[in-house]
């Protein structure tokens, strides 16, 4: 029994030194456009879910049908999230192909309300996806999940409608930088609020993975 234990702990040890040695070798390539390998991404991913499931589960969604919650969380989707999320009638932008993993594309599928809070409030670790919650107060994150549950059923055209009449961002919606409007956002297909963060139209790609 005692030698079993030993052995154990010796093939711990030697687990935690090669590990470290790999680590502080700096062979794994970290660069974006190196892909992870099958387990790695398949553990990451599993990580990922089951943390957004564990986090989310609690989390009480309100009324989300009001037709003021969905204008204004369709202003905020477009001045915030086209780049990386696309809308309907683009099909890519400046910043989407040079992210790994691939943002989904949320005019493809409705995510469950509790679990997009959270990912909008608290982001992503080693992602592109940022904590809006630093800037953006629950109310404001929830008319933007309210948003989401409608996107899908949106045409380019009525999706563009829509943006035109959200409502502008009051001062605390963007963390004191000011107010601004989202009425022409997406009418050229880039996001006027972030230069550069949205480009090009036409048909939809298949939908990427989740974050």
């Amino acid at each position: 029994m005692k030698a079993t234990l030993f052995a154990l702990v010796i093939l711990v040890v030697v687990a935690i030194l090669g590990a470290g040695a790999f680590v502080y070798s700096g062979i794994y390539n970290i660069g974006a456009d190196d892909h992870h390998t099958k387990p790695v991404y398949a553990v990451m991913q599993a990580l990922r879910e089951r943390s957004i499931e564990h986090h989310a589960r609690n989390i009480k969604v309100p009324n989300l049908d009001d037709p003021q919650l969905v204008l204004k969380g369709a202003g905020q989707y477009a001045a915030m999230c086209t780049g990386c999320h696309l809308a309907p009638g683009m099909a890519d932008s400046e910043i989407r192909p040079g992210l790994y993993p691939q943002p989904p594309q949320l005019s493809k599928f409705r995510p469950d309300p509790r679990e997009a809070f959270w990912v909008i409030k608290h982001g992503i670790k080693m992602s592109a996806m940022p904590a809006w919650g630093s800037s953006h107060d629950d109310p404001t994150i929830w008319s933007m999940v309210a948003f989401l549950q409608k996107l899908p059923d949106l045409s380019p055209q009525q999706y563009k409608d829509m943006v035109a009449k959200a409502p502008p961002d009051d001062d605390m919606d963007m963390g004191g930088e000011g107010g601004h409007s989202h009425g022409d956002a997406t009418q050229d297909g880039h996001d006027h609020d972030h230069p550069g963060a949205a480009s090009g139209s036409g048909d939809l790609p298949p939908a990427g993975h989740q974050e």
